[in-house]
């Protein structure tokens, strides 16, 4: 939750917006859940909990239309690639701004002798059934608008991605490098980061500083 904080991705409520009517905001439970390895936690925000009206956030939601191609045709086109390459986006949600933030509000304090506090969370939560529409949403209208500037990118996002993780390749190492690069580019023009990069090509990885890389980042089985 200091993460949340220290990122700008939530905000104390000034005590005198705190008092609003209840058509106006509203209150996610939350809580941890950790890796397979438990050494690190995300926080779940429960958009289906239900208020006092016995209604919840994510009853109030569009869930908005299917945007991306569905994950079977995805792999099979990833298979067609002899140069594969698959990323994903580093916190996708929470990089995306979030107008109406009363609606994500949240009580939470820093330890049991703290008095408990409201915030609100100003970007995207994971739990509320419009996020996924409006993060794909968001990286569609992205790589519409730079269809231009990063062509291959444009493409990639369009139709290689499945949620935040790219599974996209080339038929060349040169191809490959500019697919990379135009990628991040386009992203990083949005505060979007592409991590955990992966590929059988090792011309490529080695182009790509290791800290971005997945520590297993070779896709070579042989």
């Amino acid at each position: 939750m200091n993460d949340y904080l220290k990122l700008g991705h939530m905000e104390l409520i000034p005590e005198n917006e705190i008092d609003v009517p209840a058509s106006s905001s509203f209150y996610l439970p939350h809580h941890p859940v950790p890796n397979k390895n438990g050494d690190k936690f995300r926080v779940v925000f429960d958009g289906s909990a239900k208020s006092s009206s016995g209604i919840s956030l994510n009853d109030k939601l569009m869930v908005g239309p299917q945007l991306q191609t569905d994950l079977t045709t995805l792999l099979l086109r990833f298979r067609t690639h002899k140069i594969a390459i698959t990323a994903d986006i580093e916190k996708m949600y929470r990089q995306i701004t979030l107008q109406d933030s009363d609606f994500q509000r949240i009580v939470w304090r820093n330890s049991p002798f703290e008095p408990i506090q409201d915030f609100r969370l100003t970007r995207i939560a994971y739990g509320t059934a419009s996020a996924p529409y409006l993060a794909i949403k968001c990286l569609q209208q992205l790589a519409l608008n730079e269809a231009n500037n990063f062509p291959l990118a444009s493409k990639a996002a369009l139709n290689d991605f499945y949620v935040d993780d790219l599974m996209s390749g080339a038929n060349s190492l040169s191809e490959a490098l500019e697919l990379q690069n135009q990628l991040t580019q386009m992203l990083s023009s949005a505060g979007l980061v592409l991590r955990k990069w992966a590929s059988n090509c090792n011309e490529l990885l080695n182009s790509i500083d290791s800290d971005m890389r997945l520590s297993n980042a070779s896709l070579n089985r042989q």
